[in-house]
C-alpha cells in the first residue's frame, strides 16, 4: 500500500521545510510513504527548497493556476506515481502531520473513499465569530447540496482512494473544497469526516481576500456545481415557484371577478399568465439539462475508463 502526500505549494519557501518535517515517516498499514509537491508558478525558491528536502515528486507549473489546478494536477501526478492512497496537506504547516494517519485509517479500513479532516471550525479560536458563523452556514449548505454530513466543507486536509482520486474531476478555478464534496455526494462515494487538529497560523489566507470575497465566490462554486449534478431540482424549484406565483394570482383574479369586482384587473391576469409561460418553460429547461447531465455522467465515465486505461499501459 503505498501513499503520496501532495501539497500544492506558491511561494512557500519559507512554511515548506516545517510542512515536510513534521510529516510521518510511517504508518501502521502503509508499506511506502512518499512526498509530492505541486509548485504553481512560485516566485521564490519553493522548488529548490523541496528537493533539498529529500521530496521525490516536485510537479513545476510554468504559472500560477490557482489552487483548484494545483490540486488536480497533483492528483494527476499522485495516481501517476503509483498512490493507492492520496493524502492532500497545505503547505503552511496548517494542519498536523501526525493526524494523517487518522485520514487513512478509514480507508485503510475499507469504510471510505474520500476523508477530511474536521478542524472543529465553530470553536476555532482563531476563527473571528462572524467567520464561525460563515463556516457552519457554508458547511450546511454543501451538506444539504451533497447529501452528505459536512461538519467542516473548506478543510483541504483530506485523503482520497486511488479510485476516488481518477474520477475526480474539477471546475472552478477558485478551490477544489467545496465542488469535489458536491461531486462526491452525487457520485455517492464514502466520504468521512474524522477530527483533527492545526497548527497556530503562519500567513494570511490567500484564498480569502476578505469576507465578502469569500462568501461571493463561495457561493457561485456552490451554485454552479449543484446545478450541474442535480438540474432538474434547480429548475423545477424556480419553475415551481414561478407556476405557485401565477396560480395564486389567478385564482385571485377569478374569485374578484365572479364576485363582480374584477374590473380593472386586467394586469393581475396577465402577469398571471406570463408567470405561468415562464415557469413552464423553465421546468422544460429543467428536463433538457438533466438530459445534459446524464450525458455528463457518461463522459465522466469515460474519462475515468480512459484515466485507468493510460495509468495501466
Amino acid at each position: 500500500m503505498k501513499l503520496v502526500i501532495q501539497i500544492p505549494c506558491y511561494n512557500e519557501e519559507c512554511t515548506l521545510p516545517g510542512t515536510l518535517d513534521d510529516l510521518p515517516g510511517e504508518i501502521e498499514g502503509i508499506d511506502e510513504i512518499e512526498v509530492l509537491i505541486i509548485d504553481d508558478g512560485s516566485t521564490d525558491e519553493t522548488a529548490d527548497v523541496a528537493q533539498t528536502h529529500g521530496v521525490e515528486h516536485v510537479v513545476r507549473l510554468g504559472r500560477n493556476r490557482g489552487l483548484a489546478n494545483a490540486f488536480v494536477r497533483g492528483l494527476e501526478a499522485s495516481v501517476a506515481a503509483g498512490a493507492d492512497i492520496i493524502v492532500n496537506t497545505d503547505a503552511d504547516n496548517q494542519y498536523r502531520g501526525e493526524d494523517i494517519k487518522r485520514l487513512v485509517q478509514p480507508i485503510l479500513d475499507g469504510q471510505a473513499d474520500i476523508v477530511v479532516g474536521d478542524r472543529g471550525v465553530t470553536s476555532l479560536p482563531e476563527f473571528s465569530p462572524l467567520k464561525r458563523r460563515l463556516q457552519q452556514l457554508g458547511s450546511w449548505v454543501v451538506q444539504m447540496a451533497a447529501g452528505v454530513a459536512t461538519p467542516d466543507a473548506t478543510s483541504g486536509f483530506r485523503a482520497l482512494t486511488r479510485d476516488a482520486a481518477l474520477r475526480t474531476l474539477i471546475l472552478s478555478q477558485y478551490s477544489y473544497t467545496l465542488e469535489s464534496l458536491i461531486q462526491a455526494g452525487a457520485q455517492r462515494m464514502a466520504v468521512v469526516y474524522v477530527p483533527i487538529n492545526v497548527n497556530p497560523k503562519t500567513r494570511k489566507s490567500r484564498l480569502m481576500r476578505n469576507i465578502p470575497h469569500y462568501i461571493v465566490n463561495s457561493t457561485a462554486t456552490i451554485l454552479r456545481a449543484y446545478t450541474m449534478y442535480r438540474p432538474l431540482r434547480v429548475f423545477f424549484f424556480l419553475g415551481g415557484g414561478m407556476i405557485a406565483a401565477g396560480t395564486a394570482l389567478g385564482i385571485r383574479f377569478i374569485y374578484y371577478y365572479l364576485s363582480g369586482r374584477g374590473t380593472g384587473m386586467v394586469q393581475s391576469l396577465i402577469l398571471t399568465a406570463i408567470l405561468l409561460i415562464m415557469g413552464f418553460q423553465t421546468c422544460l429547461i429543467g428536463l433538457v439539462a438533466d438530459l445534459i447531465a446524464f450525458n455528463r455522467k457518461i463522459l465522466e465515465e469515460t474519462l475515468y475508463r480512459v484515466r485507468r486505461m493510460e495509468l495501466e499501459n
